[in-house]
């Protein structure tokens, strides 16, 4: 075990925004799979691994990136130690970034389901507001710990792993108009 960590912080240390993009899309598709298997109560047959590609693709390219970069932002503009840091932090990232990354993934996840604008606005009407206020209910307590107690390589694994039932929660709610179909 010691050894995968040591290759783990090689590797963070060598491609930070890479591995983080790599550990967001592998934890977005557990969070997807959670949601078939324990929410959605799919048997092994009725799996949708197409959709699971498609949250890991997410992960990928849009989460792990956008939020390496962001924590990086704020670790340069408003700094890395102390409980006015990190209550600043909190603020700016659940004032700023939250509200606008939350709209960006749901017509991300409308979009990669085929879905046209006129079905993406209305998800964003009936959704968006109920996950921006549950999103308010457990990010700025993890958050909060997150920036006052995690050094920054590792904050974007903290979140990945917090966010296991965050993707389970997104990937039900993202699809559960269309689970009947």
């Amino acid at each position: 075990m010691s050894n995968i960590l040591k290759v783990y912080k090689r590797l963070l240390a060598k491609f930070p925004l890479g591995m983080q993009a790599v550990q967001a899309g592998a934890l977005m598709a557990v969070g997807d799979q959670i949601a078939q298997h324990l929410v959605e109560k799919r048997s092994f047959k009725n799996l949708d691994f197409g959709r699971t590609a498609q949250f890991a693709g997410i992960g990928f390219l849009l989460v792990g990136p956008s939020v390496r970069i962001w924590f990086g932002i704020l670790d340069k503009f408003i700094g890395s130690a102390g409980t006015s840091v990190a209550l600043k932090k909190v603020m700016c990232d659940q004032l700023f970034f939250a509200p606008t990354f939350i709209a960006i993934l749901i017509t991300t996840i409308g979009t990669l389901q085929g879905n046209n604008i006129d079905s993406i606005k209305t998800k964003l009407q009936n959704e968006y507001l109920e996950i921006l206020v549950n999103n308010y209910k457990l990010w700025p307590a993890v958050q909060l710990m997150n920036f006052s107690l995690v050094p920054l390589q590792y904050q974007v694994l903290v979140v990945q792993f917090v966010a296991l039932i965050w993707n389970t929660y997104i990937s039900y709610r993202t699809n559960r108009d269309f689970l009947v179909e």
